[in-house]
């Protein structure tokens, strides 16, 4: 997939309502196989109606089904494997197949700490799905390893009729979160307000925001192969834009004589206007999949990182040391530094 690829209004109807999408897409699944299994007369039909619900249900992103279903194929033909083998072994000695079962078993056990959990998983439920047959009954064996394969193969199928992507859920999420910190920024910082605005629960809201969408990280990753440390930057960065916001918010209202020095300094009311502009920026050009505003801004973060560099040199004095002001524009240099970094990174993600 194209990761610059501009979004359209429709898919952003469709993922900021993904769990009802999701929702329809199962109950289709469901019952178009159910269709399929009466009409095909499949033997333990109710097989392939588990597999599709366990492979579908928890996760709606083809990033995540994709590799759940693969997994869930590998595991089914190796627990099948192991489980015709305990049948055969059965009509010899019972106890040669209680040896061969605990030696799967254990395998099972040992693997599912490793790096693939739920193929591991899948070994010893499809080893007891075919050891709870009748003995020796080989034909019921492949039904039940077959329908569990058939049920991973139909998951993808329906899954990959315009797949839910993580990445275009992550980049609407990453949009709605800048804009969202840029809407914060300029309540905070508007020059008409007389007391500080309360903005805890909007700060917090942003924050458990930005938290949940790590869970996109992994299944974005792998369908554009873009490194996943790129993604895991980003998500630090903007976790800590939104902490940086909330201690420069408390810096500018620590008192009224700073408030008012701050209020007047050209600098910083340059700083507060480029950064929200940057914000806003980014959150467009994640959508548009555009860099060009992205570099025009850095530029003009440059400079003003470079003003407030020599701002900073030039407050000698101890007094302005201790005071708000010199570290509310400290943070405003890490602010922008923020910003750099992440527009960097936008860049390197919306790559053509």
């Amino acid at each position: 997939m194209r990761p610059d690829k501009p979004l359209s209004a429709f898919e952003f109807t469709l993922y900021r309502n993904y769990r009802t999408v999701h929702g329809i897409r199962i109950a289709l699944a469901f019952v178009l196989t159910f269709l399929l299994i009466r009409l095909l007369s499949i033997p333990e039909g109710s097989w392939p109606l588990i597999t599709l619900v366990v492979v579908m249900g928890p996760i709606s992103s083809w990033g995540n089904v994709f590799p759940r279903a693969i997994q869930r194929i590998g595991g089914t033909i190796f627990g099948s494997v192991s489980g015709l083998i305990a049948l055969r072994l059965e009509l010899w000695s019972l106890p040669m197949m209680l040896a061969w079962c605990t030696l799967v078993m254990f395998l099972c056990g040992f693997l599912t700490l490793g790096k693939h959990p739920y193929m591991a998983l899948l070994i010893g439920i499809t080893l007891a799905v075919i050891c709870g047959g009748a003995p020796g009954d080989m034909t019921m064996a492949l039904w039940r390893g077959g329908d569990v394969i058939l049920g991973s193969i139909l998951a993808l199928l329906f899954t990959s009729i315009y797949p839910q992507k993580a990445y275009t859920h992550w980049r609407i999420k990453l949009s709605d979160s800048l804009l969202e910190t840029a809407k914060i920024y300029h309540a905070g910082f508007s020059p008409n307000l007389v007391d500080k605005p309360r903005l805890t629960h909007p700060l917090q809201r942003l924050l458990t925001g930005v938290v949940k969408m790590r869970a996109l990280i992994d299944p974005a990753s792998k369908e554009t192969r873009i490194p996943r440390s790129v993604f895991e930057g980003m998500q630090t960065l903007n976790r800590n834009m939104v902490c940086t916001l909330e201690l420069q918010l408390n810096a500018w209202w620590a008192s009224r004589e700073s408030h008012l020095i701050m209020l007047n300094a050209p600098t910083l009311k340059r700083t507060q206007q480029m950064t929200e502009n940057t914000l806003r920026a980014l959150s467009k050009a994640i959508v548009e999949g555009s860099t060009e505003q992205i570099s025009a801004n850095s530029a003009e973060l440059a400079e003003i990182t470079r003003e407030l560099r020599q701002l900073i040199k030039e407050s000698n004095s101890d007094e302005l040391v201790e005071t708000p002001i010199h570290g509310y524009v400290w943070l405003s240099l890490e602010m922008a530094g923020q910003l750099e970094r992440l527009s960097d990174l936008m860049r390197l993600v919306l790559r053509k």
